[in-house]
């Protein structure tokens, strides 16, 4: 009885929830299965434990991570999702978005600089894309998004004045795996809401 009122309540709060910016930050800890379900490892886990690659700059995570393989977990796991370990992705370098960006995220902090893993949706033509992972770093007064997959260093890393309109971040996690929300989640659900909406019509 309760998920049948809670139902019908969240979608008429999400309807009700005013258009905004969605990288306004939540001050509210998502649960972790919101970042994917394949993230059963709270944040400070991935910055824990070894890792046998060190890098002195950002450069120098960029020039390893162009040494790595895009994989699919089902190919890798048999899983339809499944976030490695920093010391696992190091192993393999084959991995997905989420895999990439936590090996980022991680050195990015490694080397002191204030960091945040992103989770959501990246725009396509103005609609949602595929879910998507990412890390937003903070640096000389600049901030920036880092994306990791990108198969040229130029293309990793962008002002994010520049790339905000292209994303929909709705869950992150920052330097010390702490987690947060954005607004950007109850903009998605809303957008969600109005595809099937105008697909059962």
């Amino acid at each position: 009885m309760i998920a049948w009122l809670t139902r019908p309540l969240f979608r008429l709060l999400v309807r009700l929830t005013p258009d905004g910016d969605p990288w306004e930050r939540i001050g509210v800890a998502p649960k972790l299965n919101l970042f994917g379900c394949g993230a059963h490892l709270d944040f400070p886990g991935y910055l824990s434990g070894p890792s046998t690659v060190l890098v002195h700059s950002i450069v120098e995570i960029q020039d390893w991570l162009l040494g790595c393989r895009y994989e699919r977990d089902e190919v890798l796991f048999g899983e339809a999702d499944f976030w490695q370990h920093p010391a696992t992705f190091e192993r393999l370098r084959a991995g997905d978005c989420d895999d990439f960006a936590l090996w980022t995220w991680r050195k990015l902090v490694e080397l002191g600089i204030d960091a945040d893993i992103v989770a959501g949706y990246c725009l396509k033509d103005g609609k949602l894309g595929g879910r998507h992972v990412w890390v937003v770093f903070r640096n000389d007064g600049v901030e920036s998004v880092f994306e990791p997959t990108c198969s040229s260093r130029q293309g990793m890393i962008r002002p994010l004045s520049e790339a905000r309109d292209e994303y929909v971040p709705e869950v992150g996690a920052d330097r010390n795996g702490h987690r947060f929300g954005f607004t950007g989640y109850m903009l998605a659900q809303k957008r969600r809401l109005r595809r099937a909406s105008s697909s059962s019509a």
